[in-house]
């Protein structure tokens, strides 16, 4: 037993090893349109779809059916006339057949639905893949960022050791009092707690990762840079240039669009309830018959058949027709002022994605300096707390303003990558 358990714990890390993955954006991109679940639901959407337009099809093509029986009879009503009653036994075996020739419309504009259905399934697995391209490029960057504020703090706090480090020798040599180093172990113990909330950051970040792709219980990590490319796709030069695009674009407006032409055929279909219909209806087969008591038993059996043109006109049915078109003119009203709703929400999406893309590439390009400038300032300032021309107040100043610096670039970084994907996602073209 002892043994087992030893080998357990020598091989675990390769076990875990072997269900670690690395990932570029492009990789994470791809799993997560193949296996998220929101795309998986729409792709099954899409076959719902498809097996309705079926359905509605078949309501104008011939309706076949094979129809048996087999029945014993007996009529005693006439007995007290002196007519003797019969005993009859028949059995029988038809194919009836039924086609609409006429419906009002009906079939035609139930057809049309359902064709314009399909259409709004690839524009619902658009708007998933959208809002997943979304997502997963914000997880990526926000573990990215994760990592380097983690690196950054642990940085920090390997600086902050070397300084209290230093303060003990200086008080060794008798160059720095105990109030020095008391300062220093303050400083590193205030830096322990900022190295173990980024971590777990990271933690939850690569979490929120696995969730999209479905990952299971795989650990998943990437592989990038924050660093802001140097040449873009451009973007929309103008807001109205951009909402122009967002409304030819937007996935759930052009689904919206389609549904209101579902609800347009929807109302012709209730028009109808209550207009004529011609139909043909046929049936072709054989019977057999039976006649006995009393008398000899007497058998037949031939060929039957016959054919029709039915016409059904209910001109009155206690205005159930009109409260249905009623119902079904409501809710066509109701879609546009859906889609009319939805475009004010689109161009306030636009707005604010356009706001916060400039603002972030705005923070970029003020910060990009400011690293350099900082880090200068904080070897300065070592340099001269080495030769005692600096307090370790003003080294603590420094190295505040570089963490400071370098974490607000990291941010504003991710910020940037974020704010371009989701103005991207407001115009409809993320991952497209």
């Amino acid at each position: 037993m002892k043994c087992i358990v030893i080998l357990l714990v020598v091989l675990m890390p390769a076990l875990c090893a072997a269900e670690s993955r690395i990932l570029t954006l492009e990789q994470a991109l791809a799993i997560a349109l193949d296996k998220n679940r929101d795309i998986e639901k729409a792709r099954e959407y899409g076959q719902y779809v498809q097996g309705k337009y079926v359905e509605e099809r078949a309501a104008a093509l011939p309706q076949l059916s094979l129809n048996g029986s087999a029945q014993f009879s007996k009529d005693e009503s006439l007995s007290l006339m002196g007519i003797t009653a019969q005993r009859q036994f028949g059995r029988s075996l038809d194919l009836t057949v039924s086609q609409p020739l006429y419906t009002w419309g009906k079939l035609n504009a139930a057809i049309r639905a359902a064709e314009v259905g399909l259409k709004t399934a690839d524009q619902q697995l658009r708007l998933y893949r959208q809002a997943v391209y979304r997502d997963v490029t914000t997880a990526y960057y926000d573990i990215l960022l994760a990592k380097d504020l983690h690196r950054l703090a642990q940085e920090n706090r390997a600086q902050k050791l070397r300084h209290l480090e230093e303060a003990t020798r200086k008080l060794s040599a008798g160059v720095a009092t105990d109030y020095d180093v008391l300062a220093a172990e303050v400083s590193a113990d205030n830096s322990r707690p900022e190295v173990i909330r980024t971590e777990n950051n990271i933690r939850m970040a690569r979490e929120r990762l696995r969730f999209l792709l479905v990952a299971g219980a795989v650990d998943l990590d990437v592989a990038g840079s924050l660093q802001t490319p140097t040449t873009t796709t451009p973007l929309p030069a103008s807001f109205d240039e951009a909402f122009t695009t967002a409304g030819k674009q937007r996935p759930e407006l052009s689904e919206l669009r389609l549904r209101i032409g579902i609800y347009e055929e929807l109302v012709t279909i209730a028009a109808a309830d209550d207009k004529p219909r011609l139909e043909m209806r046929g049936a072709a087969g054989w019977r057999w018959a039976s006649l006995n008591d009393p008398g000899p038993t007497r058998d037949g059996d031939g060929a039957v058949w016959n054919v029709g043109v039915y016409l059904t006109f209910p001109f009155f049915d206690g205005l159930r027709t009109r409260g249905r078109i009623t119902q079904a003119e409501s809710d066509l009203r109701t879609q546009r002022i859906a889609a009319a709703r939805l475009l004010d929400s689109i161009a306030l999406e636009v707005r604010q994605a356009e706001f916060s893309f400039r603002e972030a590439s705005e923070i970029c390009a003020a910060l990009s300096g400011t690293v350099k400038q900082a880090d200068r300032l904080v070897q300065m300032a070592e340099k001269g707390y080495e030769f005692g021309v600096k307090i370790s107040l003003e080294v603590e100043d420094a190295q505040v303003n570089l963490l400071q610096a370098r974490s607000n670039l990291a941010k504003a970084q991710r910020d940037y990558h974020v704010a371009r994907v989701t103005y991207l996602w407001s115009l409809g073209g993320a991952g497209e």
